[in-house]
């Protein structure tokens, strides 16, 4: 079987990295090119020793030259959205997991692929545990008045609340058909140290250095709590899920939110 063929937008950054390694390790993907802003070479050695690829800081000719199957993205928001034009413009598919995206963002790569004929998939989180935990935290929703999450990430983590803790939020509050209970607040008191309010539902969000990334769930009805939490170790747990997404993208067409509907964890 010929191999899926796979160019890596920001490819030096720390996920770039795992995601290089993780395509080159992978018998049915081929890393043909790699991406990034900051770059002092041509192009790039292969972390299983098989050689070299292209190394650009310009994305559409190396797609141009390359023609890959898919360009999995990890960039910023603001990075990605003109990269994700040209990949679907040039037919690739395109699997990322830059957050910060809006929804108008979201319906547009949408349009953008089904116009071109090409699959998108954008996930907030790749650790297939964390998706089971959010589709778990969600089959709960439905029987418990009250929740919390509190989030824990790494010291350089710029943005709070965590993508995964929003969506989780968000899924819940879908399940549930309406907002979360809230304690009542009395006249005055201030609610700054109640964290982020989504949907009813506080989130919490910690960051320190010897963390990676962490989320736990509390829910609450009278007399009972139930915790639900994911503990990442280490950036090679978002591998599966990455790789997972390259081999199922080429078989689809327009935008899938979240790896729910390839794991078949919907409804």
């Amino acid at each position: 079987m010929k191999p899926i063929t796979v160019v890596v937008h920001g490819a030096m950054g720390k996920m770039g990295r795992e995601v290089v390694n993780a395509i080159c390790h992978e018998a049915e993907t081929k890393l043909v090119g790699a991406v990034d802003i900051n770059i002092t070479q041509d192009y790039l050695l292969l972390p299983d020793g098989s050689g070299k690829v292209p190394l650009s800081s310009d994305l559409d000719s190396l797609l141009a030259n390359q023609k890959p199957d898919v360009m999995v993205d990890f960039s910023i928001a603001k990075a990605a959205m003109p990269a994700f034009r040209t990949a679907i413009k040039r037919k690739t598919n395109l699997v990322s997991g830059t957050t910060g995206l809006t929804s108008a963002d979201l319906e547009e790569i949408d349009k953008l692929a089904k116009a071109n004929g090409v699959g998108a998939i954008i996930a907030s989180n790749f650790a297939l545990g964390a998706v089971v935990m959010m589709h778990l935290a969600k089959i709960a929703s439905r029987y418990f008045d009250y929740a919390e999450i509190i989030e824990l990430h790494h010291n350089m983590k710029a943005d709070a609340p965590s993508g995964t803790a929003l969506s989780t939020a968000k899924v819940m509050a879908q399940a549930k058909g309406k907002p979360f209970s809230r304690p009542p607040v009395e006249k005055g008191e201030t609610l700054k140290s109640r964290g982020e309010q989504v949907e009813g539902i506080s989130i919490h969000s910690i960051r320190l250095p010897g963390l990676l990334a962490h989320q736990e769930v509390l829910l609450g009805i009278t007399g009972q709590t139930l915790r639900i939490r994911h503990d990442t170790i280490g950036r090679d747990c978002y591998m599966p899920g990455v790789i997972l997404s390259v081999k199922a993208v080429v078989k689809l067409q327009g935008l899938t939110v979240g790896l729910s509907p390839i794991l078949g964890l919907e409804g």
